[in-house]
């Protein structure tokens, strides 16, 4: 039943996600953000654990800094968000589905209960799981 399946049904599993790191060069990641055609990634330190996430409306401050007040672009870490809600891998994607309709949110990092990273949902991966809606 739909209602009851796992957010890890429909999740990008790290193993395919564009992550990011805090001592990143901002302009390299906003080079990888437009060359994949992504809104935005988890950021992990070097034991893979989630202590960000960087996205573009993050990374707009950059051309604000550059531009505007005439600073160096900086690391991933002077943008980054360091305040990350996410969701634990034992939730539904209904359970998602009203998280994102909730909060102004894009994505989610998805963490198992000891706070690992495993993958991450957007939007448009929940939206997929409407494929999974019976026909009446």
């Amino acid at each position: 039943m739909l209602r009851r399946k796992p957010v890890t049904d429909y999740m990008t599993p790290l193993s395919r996600l564009i992550v990011f790191h805090p001592g990143q060069n901002i302009l390299e990641a906003i080079s990888l953000l437009i060359k994949h055609k992504i809104s935005g990634g988890p950021v992990v330190n070097q034991y893979n654990e989630l202590v960000g996430m960087l996205s573009e409306k993050d990374c707009l401050r950059v051309l604000i800094d550059s531009l505007y007040n005439d600073l160096p672009p900086g690391k991933v870490e002077d943008y980054m968000s360091k305040k990350v809600e996410v969701v634990t891998s034992d939730k539904s994607i209904l359970q998602v589905a009203e998280m994102f309709l909730n909060t102004h949110f894009k994505r989610f990092p998805v963490v198992d209960h000891d706070g690992n990273l495993l993958g991450q949902i957007s939007r448009a991966d929940v939206l997929r799981a409407t494929n999974d809606i019976p026909m009446h």
